[in-house]
């Protein structure tokens, strides 16, 4: 009997191991979403980054950039916290990876909290311009995405001022013209109530991390900022109305003063495809 329950016990031990590795486990993922629309004649590859907070992708971002390279995308997006306040002496690492994918196609822009935080958010902004990203804070343009146009519009994260906020997104909600395929660049995802009537056909955040911890299946994220416990808007996608909100787990991992559980940092692509 001794010697079944120390083999029971052993095997437990080995499976919490198991678990708790597979639970830990930090390595980039992408996650793939589709989204219809009648406003494209052919697919649009949108590839979303957020959170990044400077954190290490191998020598010199290879391994993100390599990420983003292998799913060939017609458009960049940053939604915010790219740059982290605390590793002020890692924001080299941002920098180069907006630099580097700046070299391969387009990239936009929008801030999150962290910037803002840094007390340095227009000089950031200056620095990202001159890695080649377009800085969308209050306003939509038209972009080419492979041979069709869409609009994209940016708002800076409210810390800025929710006056300050609300007049951005009324602004970049203006400057669309309904017929070009429309797409918001913002870093808070439980703003639902003001991005469904924005006329903006998607939306894409961050800033949840994925609940930090997740059972998957069971619990899609403990605890976000804003949000609280068991947050509705951690990581996936939504209707919001005729909005489809795509909320980005983000990028985060030495950054986290809670380590990620169950929650992958991941690189979202987003297919924009003509009705079937």
């Amino acid at each position: 009997m001794k010697k079944r329950t120390r083999k029971w016990m052993i095997a437990g031990g080995i499976a919490a191991g198991l678990l708790l590795v597979a639970g830990l486990d930090a390595r980039l993922t992408v996650r793939h979403y589709t989204v219809e629309s009648e406003k494209v004649e052919q697919a649009v590859r949108l590839a979303v980054l957020t959170d990044l907070h400077s954190c290490k992708y191998g020598q010199n971002q290879q391994n993100l950039l390599d990420a983003v390279a292998d799913q060939d995308p017609d458009l960049v997006l940053l939604c915010g916290d790219i740059v982290d306040d605390e590793l002020w002496k890692e924001e080299w690492r941002a920098l180069l990876t907006v630099k580097k994918l700046a070299e391969q196609c387009p990239v936009y822009y929008a801030s999150g909290n962290h910037e803002y935080r840094t007390g340095r958010l227009e000089e950031i902004k200056e620095l990202l311009r001159a890695c080649g990203a377009v800085v969308l804070d209050g306003y939509s343009v038209c972009a080419a995405a492979g041979e069709q146009m869409v609009q994209i519009g940016g708002v800076d994260d409210p810390k800025v001022g929710e006056q300050r906020w609300e007049e951005q997104l009324a602004t970049a909600s203006g400057d669309l013209d309904g017929k070009h395929f429309s797409i918001l660049l913002t870093h808070r995802p439980e703003r639902v109530d003001d991005y469904a009537g924005s006329g903006f056909d998607l939306v894409l955040a961050g800033h949840a991390h994925g609940g930090q911890w997740r059972l998957p299946g069971l619990i899609n994220g403990l605890l976000a900022p804003n949000q609280g416990f068991f947050p509705q808007y951690a990581g996936g996608q939504y209707a919001l109305g005729q909005t489809t909100l795509i909320v980005s787990r983000g990028l985060a991992r030495e950054s986290t003063r809670i380590p990620r559980i169950f929650n992958r940092p991941e690189l979202v692509i987003v297919d924009v495809e003509p009705p079937k």
